[in-house]
């Protein structure tokens, strides 16, 4: 029986049809200073906490809920015969419903506000009576979400109280927000790079139909707090995104991101299969296509410029997942509309830098982002590469960045002709890269020669230049055997492993 709620909303939709409906079952309501007021001026009859604290509110609204009177009347449990006779002697009532939702901290403290001012927003007095609430909830129905007000108001419709499974689900989704909310604020404040307790504050954003494979169920989350490429794209058109288009589309967005020249890049199972610059879009993303034109089918592709009408109708010409980019030009829309599978991805909003997470069965691996490409370009060898040589070796090691280890770029005028990786040793995907590039002038590896046998290889297809980190014990092979091949080695001081 529910005789007494207490309502006190920052979110207000939805709030008047569930008043009006506890008011029509002769439910007192009890609230604080804006719910008050609010309701208030819509005509529900409410009576204001300080009336029954007999205490008026101080600091600013900062205390109102925190006393004995309120908490009493939460925590009370109806079967405890001593609860009940104390608080009796107190002359305080039970509550029997929160309403509560919190101060907006996931939104204001990404706000051009001061530190003091999102401070304000850190709530208190909500998530103590919520957590009463959510402990209590045998006795008390807690409510933190809008969109459960229509659920209460159904059940108390059909048997006159809200059932003890919506009731425990109702207070474990108050300790679910409470994580989420508190961890918001942990990381806000102690701006460590690893702090003692990891606290990770996401919200379900939606269900995908599937994971990795169709027996596999998945759901997206997305940060609380900030912006970023994967929160806040814009979906265009085509069919609703799945698990691999999102991981393969953050991928392929990172990647493009990578260069300030124009560029295309095509990701297909979360692995580039063409990358290249272009005077233009259009150039850029023919010379991506024509890296790997198998690959690329039924792949992802992704510039760093806005899409014009021109490369739409080339990249029209197949079929691809996904195509994403800063912004369309209105006719490059409709172009690829025309295909009606075709996700249409408008994102403006460059990678984060943040850090990168991988689950473990019991564990987490947290690490900083790859960020960093080089320590120095330091030539090792008797000859020096030509300043195109050098820059496509620059362009090859970026490229690296985003192929599984051991990763080997082979590159002429700015295209990724050869991409190989995954293996378990570094020759093969030389090899691989080698065959596929065909007439590869320079070759980038994400990180040092054991051996001098991808030198010998890049020696066979007419390599010019190589690129890699150094730090080999046996990197004076690798070296002399540039010098004996006529190929000039640039090491970086940085490796670039992408398990």
């Amino acid at each position: 029986m529910i005789d007494r709620a207490l309502i006190s909303v920052y979110n207000k939709n939805g709030l008047l049809d569930l008043a009006k409906f506890l008011i029509n079952r002769g439910v007192e309501i009890i609230s604080t200073g804006g719910t008050y007021r609010y309701l208030v001026e819509n005509n529900i009859k409410v009576t204001e906490v300080s009336k029954v604290t007999g205490f008026d509110e101080i600091l600013d609204g900062r205390v109102k809920t925190l006393h004995p009177v309120i908490h009493g009347g939460i925590l009370a449990k109806r079967d405890n015969k001593e609860h009940m006779d104390t608080i009796k002697s107190k002359n305080i009532k039970p509550i029997d419903m929160v309403v509560v939702n919190l101060y907006p901290f996931f939104d204001k403290v990404c706000d051009n506000i001061t530190f003091d001012e999102k401070i304000e927003f850190i709530d208190i007095g909500g998530p103590t009576m919520i957590r009463a609430a959510a402990k209590n909830f045998q006795d008390v129905i807690v409510v933190t979400d809008v969109n459960d007000y229509s659920q209460i108001i159904k059940e108390i419709e059909t048997s006159g109280d809200v059932k003890y499974e919506f009731r425990r689900k109702l207070a474990g989704k108050v300790f679910n927000l409470m994580s989420a909310y508190d961890g918001a604020i942990s990381n806000f404040l102690l701006e460590d790079e690893y702090p003692e307790y990891l606290s990770l504050s996401y919200k379900k954003s939606e269900s995908l139909r599937y994971g990795e494979n169709p027996h596999q169920s998945a759901a997206y989350y997305t940060e609380t707090v900030g912006k970023a490429p994967m929160k806040d794209f814009e979906q265009l058109s085509g069919k609703t995104l799945s698990y691999n288009n999102m991981r393969d589309m953050d991928m392929a967005w990172k990647a493009v991101s990578e260069f300030e020249e124009i560029c295309c890049v095509a990701v297909k199972h979360n692995t580039p299969c063409g990358v290249a610059l272009g005077k233009d879009l259009h150039e850029a993303y023919v010379k991506a296509y024509e890296c790997d034109s198998t690959s690329i089918f039924g792949g992802i592709i992704a510039v760093n410029r806005k899409l014009d009408a021109k490369t739409a109708e080339e990249i029209a010409k197949i079929f691809v997942e996904i195509v994403i980019a800063p912004d369309f030009d209105k006719d490059a829309v409709e172009i690829l509309k025309a295909k009606k599978n075709l996700r249409i991805i408008k994102c403006d909003v460059k990678p984060t830098n943040d850090f990168e997470i991988s689950k473990l069965d019991g564990g987490i691996l947290v690490q900083s982002a790859d960020d960093k490409l080089v320590d120095e370009t330091k030539v090792v060898t008797e000859k020096k590469p030509s300043k195109e040589e050098m820059d496509n070796l620059i362009f090859g090691m970026k490229v690296c960045k985003y192929v599984k280890s051991n990763a080997i770029v082979v590159v002429k005028d700015f295209m990724a002709k050869g991409i190989g990786g995954g293996q378990v040793n570094r020759i093969w995907p030389a090899c691989q890269a080698l065959d596929r590039a065909g007439d590869g002038v320079v070759l980038a590896s994400d990180a040092f020669f054991p051996f001098n046998d991808v030198v010998c290889e890049a020696a066979k297809h007419g390599i010019k230049s190589i690129i890699q980190p150094g730090g080999s014990i046996k990197d004076e092979d690798s070296i002399a055997e540039c010098n004996k091949n006529g190929i000039s080695m640039v090491f970086t001081g940085v490796r670039h492993f992408k398990h």
